[in-house]
C-alpha cells in the first residue's frame, strides 16, 4: 500500500453534495485500510460540505479532497467564494451554539473531534480542512465482532 493516496471530487452546489462527500470519504478510508475513524471523518466532512453549500454563492464550485497517509487522513473542502483571497470576510468562525437552534455546531464539532483544523485562502475562494490521526487497529475477539481497544 502506498504511503499516501489522494482523491478529488467536484461536488454539485446542492444538498446532494453531502451524501456524495460522505461516500467518497468512506470509500477512501475503506480502500486504504484503517487510517482514521471513518465515522468521524464522514461526520466532519458532511459538516464542511453542508457549510460550503449553505454559505457560498450558488453555482460556485465545491471540491472535496481526501488524502490518506500512514499517520491518518486530511480532508479539505474548497469553495468558490468569488471575492479575491485578500478580501475574504466570510471565513469560518466558531460560534457558541444556541442549544435550541438546529445550526451552529459544525465548527465546534470540527475543533473537538479533529486533531487539527483550519482554513486558508485559495485562488478561487477558500479551503477548510481537518486532519484525523490513524485509528488503532480493531481487535477481533474469537468468533465475535471487532472491538476498539480501550
Amino acid at each position: 500500500m502506498p504511503d499516501a493516496c489522494a482523491w478529488r471530487l467536484t461536488l454539485p452546489h446542492t444538498a446532494a453534495a453531502v451524501p456524495m462527500a460522505r461516500a467518497l470519504v468512506r470509500t477512501a478510508l475503506t480502500d486504504t485500510g484503517p487510517h482514521a475513524d471513518r465515522d468521524t471523518a464522514e461526520l466532519l466532512t458532511a459538516e464542511l460540505v453542508a457549510n460550503a453549500v449553505e454559505h457560498t454563492t450558488a453555482g460556485a464550485p465545491i471540491e472535496l479532497v481526501v488524502e490518506t497517509r500512514a499517520d491518518g487522513c486530511q480532508v479539505e473542502v474548497h469553495d468558490g467564494d468569488p471575492r479575491p483571497p485578500g478580501e475574504l470576510t466570510a471565513l469560518p468562525h466558531e460560534e457558541h451554539p444556541d442549544p435550541w437552534q438546529e445550526h451552529g455546531r459544525g465548527l465546534v464539532l470540527l475543533r473537538a473531534l479533529s486533531s487539527a483544523c483550519g482554513h486558508r485562502p485559495t485562488e478561487r475562494g477558500k479551503a477548510v480542512w481537518f486532519t484525523l490521526p490513524a485509528a488503532a487497529a480493531a481487535v477481533r475477539p474469537r468468533g465475535g465482532r471487532p472491538e476498539r481497544p480501550a
